[in-house]
């Protein structure tokens, strides 16, 4: 089968951007997807987006994320943004605000200028059994307004605070980031039984009140560059425990996001919205063999 793609990043997470509408891909196998995202022998990405028609009457399109182990996932905030960059490059709408179906939910991206894409990421899921989180036998402690829990682990134990963006975090402080064992520590962190979907491990440093450094070690994709719910997630956990004030910059081993959650003034019902960068790198066609 051949098929045509677009190559994207989002402050270096990147993509592979496959149009479902005008190709035929629903016989797609999940190791066909590993082959594209495979670095060695395919096209190589972090993730794969997969633009489809919507299945709801509010949502002008739906796209799916697959991960580089051919595994799909709920969320993608840095995909997000090189979603809208797509369907406005290859002419699919001529809007600038667009509702796009995810998974169970509906997002609204706003293309803004210099290439730059606004995303209203929703309010973040903090009912544990939903992230899903179940922290039985864990000892906890009480930050400000939020509860941290001890994950013990082979390599140690860590306080995280958990949270959803549509996908699970488990976001840690930590005082170095550059020292931190994101390599070591993510993969039991990911897979800890306390998480029955798997997590993505957030490994914080709080720079001022309104900067972090962040890297994450995502589910079923390793340490990305970036990762926009993880960097939503981490100024959620951050402000519930009193420790960053809305705007706050978060700058990744990619590039920098601008995440606002006003949380002071309206909750945690309020919207978590994320500005950053989309950018086209090179667009191609590919012979995927049968697998």
């Amino acid at each position: 089968m051949e098929l045509h793609f677009t190559k994207m990043h989002g402050a270096g997470n990147d993509f592979i951007v496959i149009d479902g509408i005008h190709q035929d891909l629903s016989n797609m196998s999940r190791a066909q997807w590993r082959y594209l995202a495979d670095r060695q022998f395919g096209i190589g990405a972090d993730q794969i987006l997969l633009i489809e028609k919507p299945t709801r009457p509010d949502a002008e399109f739906k796209y799916r994320i697959i991960n580089h182990d051919g595994s799909e996932v709920e969320q993608c905030g840095n995909g997000s943004r090189c979603f809208v960059r797509f369907v406005r490059e290859k002419n699919l709408t001529d809007k600038k605000q667009i509702s796009v179906e995810v998974a169970h939910t509906l997002l609204v991206l706003s293309e803004k200028d210099h290439g730059l894409v606004e995303v209203n990421m929703g309010a973040p899921v903090l009912d544990l059994p939903l992230i899903p989180f179940h922290p039985s036998g864990l000892e906890s402690r009480v930050t400000a307004d939020t509860i941290n829990y001890l994950l013990p682990t082979k390599e140690g134990s860590f306080w995280v605070t958990p949270v959803s963006m549509g996908n699970p975090h488990a976001v840690q402080i930590v005082d170095a980031l550059d020292k931190a064992p994101v390599l070591l520590t993510g993969p039991l962190i990911e897979h800890h039984p306390s998480f029955p979907a798997r997590v993505n491990a957030g490994f914080m440093q709080i720079i001022d009140r309104n900067t972090i450094h962040l890297r994450v070690f995502e589910r079923g994709s390793g340490e990305t560059l970036s990762c926009g719910t993880g960097a939503c997630a981490a100024v959620v956990a951050g402000i519930l425990q009193g420790v960053l004030d809305s705007p706050v910059s978060v700058h990744t081993k990619g590039g920098e996001l601008l995440i606002e959650w006003q949380y002071a003034n309206d909750g945690k019902n309020a919207s978590v919205m994320m500005t950053g960068p989309a950018e086209t790198v090179f667009e191609g066609k590919i012979s995927v063999p049968d697998l």
